[in-house]
């Protein structure tokens, strides 16, 4: 059975936002996926983890963060902070206990940043465990700023605004002086992370985004919990193949029973 399309009411004022939600009942703890940058909760990894939890009969919630697919809100008025809210909200709205969060690219770092703080605010909360596929942790300052040519920083730092052209869309990607400098606010790298949880990092080696070099660092932050790698020597950043799909189904299903 399809799941029907619900909002969540996030913000208020000029930034109240509608989130656009699927969430399909089922058992287990709750899988919940947390989508990339201008990605969308109907793209390829998502459609199948939730083909895959419709015939596990496993609970499997995704949405789409304030400016991406069926939520309201324009992509360039949104940040970091934003996205995180929207996460929390989701989680706090449509999970009672622990869920294995799966963060794609971006969704990676919104997941580490949502574990850290549920840890602290709402430990009922806290993730069963992490699947982070090509995490880009720290990306609007590493992957971003940091390969920026003077020019084009110069350009977000007058105009506020630099139209990226996108391999992935024939629309440009607005990138934002309020999302480099909100950015800022939520690095990690630096210090020690420690999410209490398993975690299994798939990585193409062949991936243009996100290099295999960041999700090498990510293990070096995270000294205390138990981490798999899986670097996947000809994979691209979307790891959408269906050999990837099934890496990433075995990868959650891997984390399960340790949560069950």
């Amino acid at each position: 059975m399809k799941p029907e399309l619900q909002f969540l009411s996030v913000g208020a004022g000029d930034e109240h936002r509608e989130i656009a939600v699927l969430a399909q009942a089922g058992k287990g703890p709750p899988v919940v996926w947390l989508g990339g940058l201008r990605s969308d909760m109907r793209a390829t990894k998502a459609e199948a983890l939730a083909a895959w939890a419709e015939r596990a009969g496993r609970a499997f919630i995704r949405f789409d963060y304030a400016g991406h697919g069926e939520s309201s809100g324009d992509f360039a008025q949104w940040t970091m902070s934003h996205w995180l809210e929207d996460a929390q909200a989701i989680l706090t709205a449509h999970t009672k206990g622990p869920a294995i969060l799966v963060g794609s690219s971006m969704g990676g770092w919104v997941a580490l940043l949502a574990t850290l703080r549920l840890r602290l605010a709402a430990p009922h909360l806290r993730p069963a465990g992490l699947v982070l596929i090509a995490p880009a942790v720290d990306f609007t300052e590493e992957l971003m700023w940091a390969q920026m040519p003077e020019a084009i920083r110069e350009t977000i730092a007058r105009d506020g605004l630099w139209q990226r052209p996108s391999e992935y869309s024939p629309e440009p990607m607005p990138i934002t002086r309020a999302l480099i400098e909100d950015g800022r606010r939520h690095l990690l790298f630096g210090h020690p992370l420690e999410t209490g949880c398993p975690i299994h990092i798939l990585q193409g080696m062949k991936d243009p985004d996100v290099p295999y070099g960041q999700a090498l660092k990510l293990v070096e932050h995270l000294p205390h919990d138990p981490v798999v790698l899986t670097l996947i020597k000809d994979g691209d950043h979307r790891l959408s193949t269906p050999e990837d799909i099934a890496r990433l189904i075995a990868a959650v299903e891997g984390i399960a029973p340790a949560a069950a």
